[in-house]
This record gives structure tokens, C-alpha cells and sequence, in this order.
């Protein structure tokens, strides 16, 4: 039986700043709190689980939707957790709140969101043994009833703002 291994390397740039390159070349930059010995200056580790989880969600519900021909015009996930007290200081709960607009039908919205937490999000699947993961959806009706010309599910994003996002990564 094959398996998909991954692999990453680990490099200290400063006192407790990160940098890790993933199998496919990806740069990944993570940090703590100044309170907590280190710049500030990244994503903590647990962030970025926490990031793992939406955006996993998200590729898999942006997919689905695709795949049923909805066009969407905005999708966002808030994603939230709390905290144990004491070290480990691992997820008691996560809650995640998507967000679209477009022409969604909600039963589509819901049958997405089910489908990526019971069975595709791999970074769910990981977390829901020992966290309770919550999510819900707000949705919004369309203000754009045409579709812009050349993408197959609608905008998502105001294309100035999306380069500006892009641009600032760099």
C-alpha cells in the first residue's frame, strides 16, 4: 500500500524565529510573542493549526461548491479556539464560522460543510479525536447577479486587494 509521505526542514533564523521549507519547496515563516522569548515577528505554531484547519476546510467546501456550479462572490472562515490552562496548552474547543455570498442554496452550503468535516478534511479528521470542532455558516445573498467574465465561480475578491495581499507577502 502507497502512502503520501511529507517532509519539511527546519531552520532557527533567531532565538525562537522559524523558517521551514515543505517537500514542495514552500516557505513557511513561524515566531511566538515577545512575552513569549521570541520576535513576533510570525505565525505560532498552534496559529498555524489552527490556519491548517480552515484552510483545509476551505479548499474542500470551495471545491465542492465548485463542483456543483455555485458562483460565489465572497468566502471567508473565522476560526476560533480555546485553550487548556496549563502545558501542553492544546485545543479544548474550535469553533469555525464560514462566510459566502453568491448564489448558494443553503442545503449545497450544508452538504459541503458536512462532507469536508466527516470525511475530506485531513487536518479535521487528525483533530476531531481530541478537540470538538464547531462550525456554522452565515450566508449571504448575491449582490452581483452576473458573473465576471473568465472565471468559472464568480469573483471572490476585489482583484486590486487580492494583488495588494500578494504583493505584501513578497
Amino acid at each position: 500500500m502507497a502512502t503520501d509521505a511529507l517532509s519539511i526542514e527546519l531552520l532557527r533564523m533567531d532565538g525562537l524565529s522559524l523558517a521551514a521549507r515543505t517537500g514542495s519547496g514552500h516557505w513557511l515563516s513561524m515566531d511566538t510573542s515577545v512575552a513569549g522569548g521570541g520576535h513576533g515577528a510570525a505565525a505560532s505554531p498552534v496559529e498555524l493549526v489552527l490556519a491548517a484547519l480552515a484552510g483545509c476546510m476551505a479548499m474542500d467546501i470551495l471545491s465542492m461548491l465548485e463542483k456543483m456550479r455555485v458562483r460565489l462572490e465572497d468566502f471567508r472562515i473565522e476560526a476560533s479556539a480555546e485553550r487548556a490552562p496549563e502545558p501542553p496548552r492544546v485545543f479544548t474547543k474550535v469553533a469555525l464560522t464560514i462566510r459566502v455570498r453568491g448564489d448558494v442554496k443553503p442545503r449545497q452550503l450544508e452538504r459541503a460543510i458536512a462532507l469536508s468535516h466527516e470525511q475530506y478534511c485531513s487536518v479535521g479528521a487528525m483533530l476531531k479525536p481530541t478537540v470538538p470542532i464547531e462550525h456554522h455558516y452565515i450566508l449571504e445573498p448575491s449582490t452581483n447577479p452576473a458573473p465576471i467574465p473568465g472565471t468559472e465561480i464568480g469573483a471572490t475578491r476585489d482583484d486590486a486587494a487580492r494583488e495588494a495581499i500578494f504583493d505584501s507577502i513578497d
